[in-house]
């Protein structure tokens, strides 16, 4: 796992070399182990390096081959390697190191770029074709790994953090309505930033720029759909079984210190024991205490943790450490987000305790039917058919929480996600900016997603679960988050190959309202403890309520003083609001121009 930077220009600049070199100190954090540099006829790239595979200096990047011909900065891990590896040695092709990245080099001399669409993994890389004057910005088939990139005057100029972008050149401006997008949504949706014309590559793409004439293109190379190919409840048990297997085992491949974060959930219990039954002799597991018993998780890892040997740590997190780390909280994070900070103490705890590797059960919720919002789509279905005239009117006359109902009027995932799961009402918005709330609305239709399916039904929760809140928020948080701490996290549940089938399973099978992520507890429900199964579903959440209330005075310093603010500020101590919604106006502040 690595940080990626680099600047491609039409006419190379003299000071051009001296930006990268900025760019990637604002790197540094999520990768301390090496650092390099290629330039080359106006082709500048950049790399840090987190050593996770072939820890020997064969692995330094950015990596060329052979014949000096392709050149790659790449972050990230490509799980099916091997198998890649070996049809290219059946081809005659010759390797000088152990690493994933040399196979990336070859598997495009051999396939072109449809090799990337071999690739089972998660990574973000630039390549360099200097025969070809071309180079290549790719990212993984889920998101998993961020790749932000920007045209200007001529260049092209891409990172692995928005933060390098500020490096890069100090002014940057602002995104203008980049605070209404994460007051609605608790983050910044796709490919949106807060720094104008700075953009989030596609899931799945490929970037194309050619140096002749300085023209790009965008493909999409991999993109999921759903079905219901798979109607056999036998079948889908049985595959499910067979290829998260296979997935976990694919993920403990390390020549690094690697663990399991065991939360107590089904999700991280499962691989937890599958990693053990795999015979992990590397493994470690790490949980997250708290001293409020609401909170605390305990009973359901020992639960897990009595059937199996590993090394564990139990990490108790209370408010006083969360005071302490609260402004290296706000350093961490590359962009506004109302979660991560419960990826921030994982991370460290992880880091200090020597690992740099660690399996997370993320994904799991959203592809198996984890959340409310599986059981909400007829009462989604049945407000989507009322006139957008009486969807306008609901505004400003129920509770806050039904307030949401006029994103309705969007008539598309984005309104529908807002309804389901967004943060402020337009309403909300336009007095805490003060603004007037078409404005708001006319931002928000700015958002667009691909790929939906047609059906309103638990699958289109699962779409909007995984397209819009996983990869804009969940995995956006948690990358920036174990980056910064040099750790890098590992996502089973989002292997391709895996999803492919789970994705084709037919939601009759997938998903039983009676109990949350039915299909794949009762596939493991001879690995699994009953207490883990049968027990309430909470998320990995913090005391974070209890926690601003104990020191709102030292928050409340962190946020500007409107009327309209101190008003949110007094409902939230006087319990009529979430915590997260407070939270979030003191998160921008801290990205406030």
């Amino acid at each position: 796992m690595c940080r990626i930077a680099g600047i491609i220009e039409a006419h190379p600049q003299p000071e051009s070399k001296e930006k990268l070199e900025a760019m990637l100190y604002a790197l540094r954090r999520g990768g301390p182990d090496d650092q390099g540099t290629y330039e080359a006829g106006g082709v500048l790239l950049g790399h840090r390096r987190l050593s996770i595979i072939d820890l020997s200096e064969q692995g330094h990047q950015p990596m060329l081959s052979e014949d000096r011909n392709l050149i790659l900065a790449f972050n990230g891990e490509i799980y099916n390697f091997q198998q890649i590896k070996a049809d290219l040695l059946a081809k005659g092709y010759r390797f000088r190191s152990t690493t994933d990245s040399e196979v990336i080099l070859y598997a495009y001399q051999e396939w072109g770029i449809e090799a990337f669409a071999k690739f089972n993994g998660m990574f973000a890389f630039a390549l360099y074709d200097k025969a070809g004057q071309q180079v290549h910005l790719v990212r993984d088939h889920a998101g998993i790994k961020p790749l932000y990139y920007a045209f200007e005057e001529g260049r092209l100029i891409f990172a692995s953090e928005v933060r390098a972008f500020s490096a890069y050149r100090a002014d940057w401006p602002e995104q203008p309505n980049w605070k209404v997008l994460f007051l609605a949504f608790g983050s910044l949706p796709f490919p949106f930033t807060t720094l104008r014309d700075v953009k989030m590559l596609a899931k799945g793409s490929c970037l194309t720029l050619s140096l002749n004439g300085f023209s790009h293109s965008i493909t999409r190379f991999h993109q999921f759909a759903y079905t219901d190919e798979i109607s056999s409840a036998a079948e889908a048990e049985a595959l499910i079984k067979e290829q998260l297997t296979q997935a976990v085992e694919r993920h403990l491949i390390a020549d690094a210190p690697l663990g399991v974060f065991l939360s107590g959930g089904i999700d991280s219990s499962l691989l937890t024991l599958l990693a053990h039954q795999l015979g992990s002799k590397k493994l470690n597991t790490l949980s997250v205490t708290f001293k409020e018993a609401s909170f605390d998780e305990s009973a359901y890892q020992q639960m897990v943790l009595e059937h199996i040997q590993s090394q564990h740590t139990a990490f108790c997190v209370d408010d006083q450490l969360f005071l302490s780390q609260l402004e290296d909280v706000f350093q961490a994070m590359d962009q506004p987000s109302i979660d991560g900070v419960n990826s921030y103490f994982i991370a460290k705890c992880a880091h200090d305790n020597g690992l740099k590797a660690v399996l997370s059960g993320l994904g799991g919720d959203e592809y198996f039917g984890g959340y409310s919002s599986f059981k909400r789509m007829k009462q989604l279905q049945l407000l989507r058919n009322l006139p957008t005239a009486a969807l306008g009117a609901t505004l400003g006359k129920f509770k806050d929480a039904y307030k949401r109902i006029a994103y309705l009027q969007l008539r598309n995932e984005t309104g529908d996600y807002l309804f389901l799961r967004g943060l402020y009402p337009s309403q909300d918005i336009s007095l805490i900016l003060e603004i007037p709330e078409k404005q708001v609305m006319d931002t928000l239709r700015q958002v667009r997603f691909e790929g939906a399916p047609q059906e309103k039904d638990e699958n289109y929760a699962s779409y909007l679960e995984s397209n819009i809140y996983m990869e804009n928020q969940l995995l956006k948080d948690t990358d920036f988050m174990s980056m910064w701490h040099a750790l890098e996290v590992r996502v089973p549940f989002l292997d391709r190959q895996l999803l492919e089938t789970v994705l084709s399973i037919a939601p009759a099978i997938k998903y039983r309202n009676e109990r949350p992520k039915y299909l794949l507890s009762h596939t493991f429900r001879n690995l699994l403890p009953d207490g883990v199964v049968f027990r309430q579903k909470y998320g990995f959440t913090f005391p974070f309520a209890l926690w601003l209330k104990q020191h709102i005075a030292q928050v409340q310093a962190m946020t500007p003083s409107t009327p309209h603010i101190a008003a949110k500020q007094q409902g939230f101590m006087q319990g009529s609001m979430h915590w997260s919604k407070y939270w979030s106006l003191v998160i921008a502040e801290q990205f406030r121009s």
